[in-house]
């Protein structure tokens, strides 16, 4: 294998532990319709699908199409105005990132959330300067598990596919990764739910926590 010069992270469930603030903005979106509030339990796995996942785990398979739209543009207008509250890197990942910076690596961030909400988030934790490169969802024609957002992150980062390591707490992470030619390992800490068998994924390596990365460094 090439040196890895560059680690890129998915962003919601891998870098960040972003639920508490999803969960609570469809709290209050749950609150506004007179539908029940569900528990954070069953919220957390579902995270990183997504706001039309969360519209749909909340209230159900909505068939008309403008009713969905109407509440997925209410819950990212509350998850917008309070997108930092509780919201924070996970436990382990500062640590992680000061052992790149220090051993001459760089990182970044490949997700599909939108720009216009990557990165009010990403400055809020202060971490904007610090990332080689962020890639969002609508940074490329083509997000995750396409390559195109993985190739552009290389791009900005330096880098060749073969130099990077992608870490991800979805399948369409390690997709992602894996067509663009990097080492991928799953966040098992993540948001995953309980079903999901992330063996199944084809990455390099599972780990259960941050740290763990430094061991494939």
């Amino acid at each position: 294998m090439p040196t890895i010069k560059t680690v890129l992270f998915d962003l919601d469930g891998t870098l960040i532990d972003t639920a508490p603030d999803m969960a609570a903005a469809l709290d209050i979106l749950c609150r506004e319709e007179n539908q029940p509030v569900l528990p954070y339990e069953q919220v957390r796995p579902v995270v990183s699908n997504g706001s039309v996942a969360l519209i749909k785990l909340a209230f159900g398979d909505v068939k008309d199409e403008q009713r969905l739209q109407r509440l997925k543009q209410r819950y990212l207008d509350i998850y917008q105005r309070n997108i930092c509250i509780d919201s924070s890197p996970f436990e382990g990942i500062e640590t992680v990132l000061q052992h790149i910076e220090r051993n001459g690596l760089n990182w970044g961030v490949v997700t599909n959330k939108p720009g216009w909400l990557t990165l009010p988030l990403m400055d809020s934790l202060q971490l904007v300067q610090r990332a080689a490169t962020i890639v969002s969802g609508d940074t490329t024609e083509n997000s995750k598990p396409h390559p195109d957002p993985m190739h552009h992150a290389c791009d900005e980062a330096s880098s060749k596919s073969s130099e990077c390591m992608y870490v991800g707490d979805a399948r369409r992470d390690i997709e992602a990764g894996k067509n663009a030619g990097m080492k991928t390992l799953v966040a098992n800490y993540g948001y995953i739910e309980t079903a999901e068998d992330v063996s199944t994924w084809g990455a390099d390596a599972i780990i259960n926590s941050p740290e763990e990365i430094l061991l494939h460094l």
